[in-house]
């Protein structure tokens, strides 16, 4: 039973930062692809970022150079370190993994609850 469980969110003021975290559990977490993602109020689900079983790291362009993907594998836990937020940054995050070649949340599923970051101007 995988279970992705995010957290981290908050309410921060432009330029500021915030960490998030997406504690998994249930796999081995080390061997698995996960990314971030994230849904702005009235658009659609995004892609934000992902880090490859061998620690390759891939950003969309809206976060690059601000955002930063990393994982503890003694945690089992993703982390998603955010410098520099924007207002445009303000969304629902979502973690996702790629488990026996396929995503654990699809774009057909129920993402969840995620954790909202509000980035006020």
């Amino acid at each position: 039973q995988v279970q992705l469980v995010e957290s981290g969110g908050g309410l921060v003021q432009a330029g500021g930062s915030l960490r998030l975290s997406c504690a998994a559990s249930g796999s081995a977490f080390s061997l698995n692809v996960m990314a971030w993602y994230r849904q702005a109020p009235g658009k659609q689900r995004e892609w934000v970022g992902t880090i490859t079983n061998s620690g390759l790291k891939n950003y969309a362009d809206a976060v690059k150079g601000r955002f930063t993907i990393s994982r503890d594998t003694a945690e089992n836990t993703l982390y998603l370190q955010m410098n520099s937020l924007k207002p445009e940054d303000t969304a629902v995050y979502y973690c996702n993994a790629l488990i026996g070649g396929r995503w654990y949340r699809s774009d057909f599923d129920s993402w969840g609850q995620g954790t909202q970051v509000t980035v006020s101007s």
